[in-house]
């Protein structure tokens, strides 16, 4: 364990012990009047029970708007909301290390989802022209971007459906209408994504920033070069990354070089630079700023952007 992960450990075990002393003489906060009390650590699973529940619950998202979610840490106020929740959804993935030490603090257990649960998963494999590609490293986790899938974002929304009429049986008719509602849409959206790809004159993208897009790259059969893998913490790529990138847009005459949200951009946007080619958002939902938040954007939204730049960077 690097000096990083060990300082973060200590800081996660007081935070808990904290917990531990306040709890031992807090009363349980009563649900909402509205329904269910639900928490999810990142965007797409709050957004999916928000289409499932019609929003009759109360639903809280612990990333704040434009928060990282690879560098998130919880509070004690995020923890206590967690043991008091009747769910909570969360990845399951590298980036929620730290639920397992939380979750197993609680005298009560909580009820508790993982998306990796709900669909198949893939290694997370370094893909040609990222450092983790150029230094041959070999261990491999799951990759947890499940939900960059719109396939997999069904399983997902049916997963926490059911789990939703398990908690709460006398609206299961309603989460189940729902839950059906919505992945037609999610179905819908996919075909287009589809149609789309099979149209265009490459298919091939390049992202000069990390890439958590692997289940969406395999959907539809797309050939990716990245910067960096999908949890790097990785910011600056070497010259070489830099050199493999530039030739294989000028190569392949690939028209835009794609970043992800909250990113510094720095990559992509000296890519562009070097070869003359646009550099473009492609969102992978992990959160949402303040601004989105203003302007209702969902998952779907955010999809269907991310479907217009693929038209761009495909055609």
């Amino acid at each position: 364990m690097n000096n990083i992960k060990k300082i973060k450990a200590v800081i996660l075990a007081a935070v808990i012990l904290t917990v531990f002393c306040l709890t031992g003489c807090r009363h349980a906060e009563e649900k909402s009047a509205s329904g269910l009390k639900i928490v999810t650590t990142i965007f797409p699973p709050y957004d999916f029970v928000r289409e499932i529940t019609g929003g009759e619950c109360d639903i809280q998202i612990l990333l704040k708007p434009g928060q990282e979610s690879h560098s998130y840490e919880p509070t004690i106020k995020d923890i206590l909301a967690i043991q008091d929740c009747d769910l909570f959804i969360y990845v399951g993935g590298e980036s929620d290390v730290w639920v397992d030490d939380i979750l197993g603090s609680f005298d009560t257990p909580v009820n508790a989802l993982r998306l990796v649960d709900l669909c198949d998963t893939k290694e997370e494999l370094p893909i040609e022209g990222t450092e983790e590609h150029d230094h041959g490293e070999e261990e491999h986790s799951p990759d947890e971007h499940v939900w960059t899938s719109l396939k997999n974002a069904q399983d997902i929304c049916r997963g926490i459906c059911d789990e939703l009429c398990r908690t709460d049986g006398e609206n299961a008719d309603l989460y189940t209408k729902n839950c059906a509602d919505y992945c037609e849409k999610l179905n819908a959206l996919d075909g287009e994504f589809t149609e789309v790809v099979n149209g265009g004159k490459r298919k091939t993208l390049v992202f000069g920033d990390r890439f958590p897009f692997r289940y969406l790259a395999d959907d539809y059969g797309l050939e990716c070069y990245a910067a960096f893998s999908g949890c790097s913490d990785e910011t600056e790529p070497s010259a070489a990354t830099f050199s493999f990138l530039i030739d294989k847009i000028e190569q392949e005459d690939i028209p835009t070089v794609l970043y992800i949200e909250f990113s510094a951009e720095n990559a992509a946007r000296a890519i562009a630079e070097q070869t003359g080619c646009k550099a473009r958002l492609f969102h992978s939902c992990h959160n949402v700023s303040k601004e989105d938040i203003q302007n209702g954007v969902t998952y779907i939204s955010l999809m269907e952007n991310n479907l217009e730049v693929l038209k761009e960077a495909l055609y």
